[in-house]
């Protein structure tokens, strides 16, 4: 997956997640039906903006022929499970997009000389991906009336500025391929929604949405260019991050007026995607300056951390102990005639095992497997997605667990705060689109 787009399920409603999903899985799909298996590793989050594009402007008498949804089968990266996935011309359409976005993405990669690409037997054989990829996507972007030669063009001259840029040009200069590209690809999702009057708006938001991307991505790898030498357009036309993020955040206020101006008949996730979460990545990339930290998880008593699971305490330290007790020393004697005391500060009974390596009073014994045992569940568990995607039980230890998806979740803390400050600050271009209704933000600030 890449992308800058990349909402957390935190700042989704679950209507919006589920359809947000229905996108992403239809895109990958859609990728394997029309390209094969290995096309499907040409999703990502940014392509999946066109097929949602083509539903929200589909009006209730006219849909993209195909459009909707269908039942898929089971997935491993759904954990094993059906799902409702977007389907028709608009999935059909990022595919193609994705598709020929990615062929461009590893032939650049094996110009560079990136990483493994600087082998020759890899670069060969990325050649030869590329060029299947390209006729691909040009076949079955045509079915739908998309011409791809425009990305591919823009690719190619893409090059040719970043050769021939002069010393102290405008960095917009190098992203003018980019927002030509992305431009028609927006546009064109109006065409097969039958809206020709939002061809013009959307093509703006296209046309911003490929500059930001650009910035963002130039931004990001800055660093990591000069260390290595590579080049980078901020470098190169002596952009410093200040006037990179002026130009972002002046893009991310452009794409919100275009929209204004596009009929859509569910605005919802558009907004969200278009308007909150571009604006969320230029806070990824450059820092949100001012923001408070979220108390949440952060503060004893308030929720737990990634060290304290739900539904386990830590575990306890005799020089931490709140108490100030020992739970080694013996413990005091109390009335035969009366029943012992009871809960978490009350002496064990002088029969129970205590210290390390026993288990606490009450607590179930743990259920581990030996190390050939849990390295085979392990295996099993990471070919079906299950260590990813579900809750299950620890492959060792047999502890309840969720998934490191869950786990490690795509916004910290301090983004789960502002899951629904769209309602606040941002109320008046929220107002009518409903994209906070039912978002939940986790958190209590």
């Amino acid at each position: 997956m890449f992308g800058i787009i990349r909402p957390c399920r935190h700042r989704l409603s679950e209507r919006l997640q589920a359809s947000w999903m229905a996108h992403l899985c239809g895109l990958c799909l859609a990728l394997r039906d029309d390209h094969g298996q290995l096309a499907r590793t040409a999703t990502n989050y940014d392509g999946l903006i066109i097929s949602v594009l083509v539903e929200a402007q589909a009006a209730a008498g006219h849909t993209a022929a195909g459009a909707g949804r269908r039942t898929a089968g089971p997935c491993p990266l759904r954990g094993m499970r059906t799902a409702s996935v977007a389907r028709g011309e608009g999935a059909r359409l990022a595919a193609a997009v994705s598709l020929a976005l990615a062929s461009v993405k590893i032939r650049d990669h094996v110009e560079d000389e990136d990483g493994v690409f600087a082998r020759r037997p890899v670069a060969a054989g990325a050649r030869a991906v590329t060029r299947r990829w390209d006729r691909k996507s040009a076949g079955s972007a045509s079915v739908v009336g998309f011409d791809t030669s425009v990305l591919l063009d823009a690719a190619a001259r893409q090059g040719e500025l970043e050769r021939e840029l002069p010393a102290g040009g405008s960095v917009l200069l190098v992203t003018e391929p980019t927002e030509t590209a992305t431009a028609a690809a927006f546009a064109h999702t109006a065409v097969l929604a039958g809206r020709p009057g939002n061809e013009a708006p959307l093509a703006e938001a296209g046309r911003l949405f490929g500059r930001l991307a650009h910035l963002l991505d130039a931004a990001e790898d800055q660093e990591a260019d000069a260390a290595s030498g590579a080049w980078n357009p901020l470098a190169a036309t002596g952009t410093d991050r200040a006037e990179a993020e002026r130009l972002c955040r002046d893009a991310v206020h452009g794409i919100r007026l275009a929209l204004r101006d596009v009929e859509l008949t569910d605005r919802a996730l558009v907004h969200v995607l278009l308007a909150h979460e571009t604006e969320r990545a230029v806070e990824r990339v450059f820092g949100r300056p001012g923001h408070a930290a979220c108390r949440v998880g952060h503060e004893p008593g308030t929720a737990p951390t990634d060290h304290q699971p739900h539904g386990h305490a830590p575990h306890a330290h005799p020089q931490l102990d709140p108490t100030g007790s020992n739970p080694y020393q013996s413990p005091p004697r109390h009335d035969p005639g009366q029943a012992p005391p009871q809960g978490p500060g009350a002496p064990v009974p002088p029969w129970v095992p205590q210290g390390p390596g026993f288990t606490p009073p009450g607590a179930p014994p743990p259920n581990r497997r030996n190390l050939l045992a849990g390295c085979a569940a392990w295996a099993l568990m990471g070919c079906t997605c299950q260590l990813l995607c579900c809750e299950h039980n620890h492959p060792f230890s047999g502890e309840r667990r969720e998934g490191f998806c869950a786990r490690n979740d795509c916004c910290s803390c301090d983004n789960c705060c502002d899951g629904c400050e769209c309602c606040g600050e941002n109320a008046q271009c929220c107002s009518d689109c409903g994209c906070c209704d039912g978002c939940d933000c986790g958190c209590d600030c």
